[in-house]
């Protein structure tokens, strides 16, 4: 599902809403689960799952199109991990 589809989505299952304004529901939850992250937190969502940053360590990359050795700095990845509920239901079968 891309971001569009999930506010046809949303605008179908609530038709008291304007289409605007379910734009600008979906716009504020992903600013902010971004903001919070860019913070340093972590977003919980109960029976989906909870976003947090990961660090990953300052390494020696390679340029692929000269094979040069580049120093890549550490940096902050995001990261997910799946709640229970959403690990049962994925599994189900």
């Amino acid at each position: 599902m891309i971001r569009s589809e999930l506010v046809q989505a949303l605008a179908r299952e609530n038709p008291e809403l304007r289409a605007e304004e379910v734009e600008q529901v979906v716009d504020i939850f992903f600013e902010e689960i971004s903001a919070r992250l860019a913070e340093g937190g972590r977003v919980e969502l109960r029976g989906f799952g909870a976003f947090s940053t990961r660090q990953r360590d300052a390494r020696k990359g390679r340029n692929p199109r000269t094979g040069e050795a580049v120093d890549v700095p550490r940096k902050l990845a995001p990261y997910f991990k799946a709640g229970k509920e959403m690990r049962e239901r994925l599994n189900s079968d």
